[in-house]
């Protein structure tokens, strides 16, 4: 049954991935874009009935150029994004089918998601009506002031590092960014439901699902993705 509808978040500016010709979404790993790797991840998946990639108006023309064809093998529709992130799922949240139940919101560049996290999420998802992929956090947390200078160690007990996709009932989602004063604030879609006063359910997810920001993390993610279970493989040229 398709019940859930995936957003994939690729509008943003990649200013810290240091490339001034190529975003970091659009870049290739292990043959293929960023994107195309999370997409596929939930194109295969029965429950998923839906998915919104959400870029930028100024990719667009390079988009439909490069990879409409691609985009339409896989089922992949695309929005254009806002000038937040959260202006960005709300314009993919107008492009849903109402048929949808749930809503999981992914950044397009986490490529090495295993589809074990994605299953346990969607079940939390289905049990809670909120859910998210978090890592508990193992390592000393410094806050540090303007000058680089350490101001307190902060308390690690039940710090965790949120990943995605995020997921929550539909409705929900969308009665949330209704009530929330300035939505475009929010830095995840958590934060949104957490101000409505709904819980958010935490599922631990994989070191693997990293996010790549840099240059740097394609390196990382290139012995993630040889860490996964393979998966079919998709043409791409």
């Amino acid at each position: 049954m398709s019940e859930f509808a995936v957003v994939l978040a690729a509008a943003g500016r990649s200013s810290r991935f240091g490339d001034p010709l190529q975003k970091k979404v659009f870049t290739t790993l292990a043959g293929k874009p960023l994107w195309m790797h999370s997409a596929e991840t939930f194109s295969k998946r029965s429950d998923v009935g839906q998915i919104i990639l959400v870029i930028s108006a100024e990719d667009r023309e390079l988009f439909n150029e490069k990879f409409a064809g691609h985009a339409a093998m896989l089922g992949v529709q695309t929005v254009v994004g806002g000038a937040e992130r959260a202006d960005s799922v709300r314009n993919a949240l107008e492009a849903v089918n109402a048929k949808m139940s749930f809503i999981a919101v992914h950044d397009a560049a986490r490529p090495c998601l295993p589809s074990q996290s994605v299953e346990a999420v969607f079940e939390a998802t289905r049990k809670t009506k909120a859910a998210i992929l978090a890592l508990p956090c193992f390592a000393t947390v410094k806050r540090v002031d303007a000058n680089k200078r350490i101001v307190e160690t902060v308390p690690r007990d039940g710090l965790w590092l949120a990943q995605t996709p995020q997921c929550f009932d539909l409705k929900l989602l969308q009665q949330c960014y209704a009530k929330h004063p300035n939505p475009s604030q929010a830095t995840d879609e958590a934060s949104l439901v957490e101000h409505c006063g709904h819980p958010v359910t935490v599922v631990e997810g994989s070191p693997l699902n990293i996010k790549v920001t840099t240059k740097n993390d394609l390196k990382f993610a290139e012995l993630a993705l040889k860490a996964l279970p393979q998966a079919k493989p998709f043409p791409f040229s």
